[in-house]
């Protein structure tokens, strides 16, 4: 006995012309090209709305040489014990140089250097 979906033939098997299908894969390898340059343009548009979204809404922290500021806790330097509880940020801290823009090296109140540069992201101003 042989199965109904053996004997039923499709639409598609039955209407195959390997002459058209060769014809229609070589017209889109053809325009493969044009695929490509299409999709790098969405891509680039996509990325121009999304930094034109982000760049509206983020705040630009500056900060000049002498400010006071503290500097967010990691959470791998954050005491464990303390929970919820504990403290978010440390300091104070003053800017002693400014690398670039948003990037400052710090001294602590007794003027030593803190290793590292940090970005103004970790950072907020000090207020006495």
């Amino acid at each position: 006995m042989v199965p109904v979906e053996v004997g039923a033939g499709s639409f598609q098997r039955d209407n195959y012309g390997s002459e058209e299908n060769e014809v229609n894969h070589q017209l889109y390898l053809d325009m493969i090209e044009e695929t490509r340059e299409y999709a790098q343009i969405r891509i680039a548009a996509y990325q121009q709305r999304t930094a034109g979204h982000y760049n509206s809404k983020v705040r630009a922290r500056t900060f000049k040489v002498g400010d006071f500021v503290l500097r967010r806790l990691m959470p791998n330097t954050k005491v464990a014990s303390h929970g919820v509880f504990g403290e978010n940020w440390e300091g104070p801290y003053k800017i002693k140089s400014v690398l670039w823009e948003g990037t400052y090296h710090l001294n602590d109140m007794q003027d030593k250097l803190i290793p590292r540069a940090w970005n103004a992201e970790y950072l907020c101003i000090y207020y006495q």
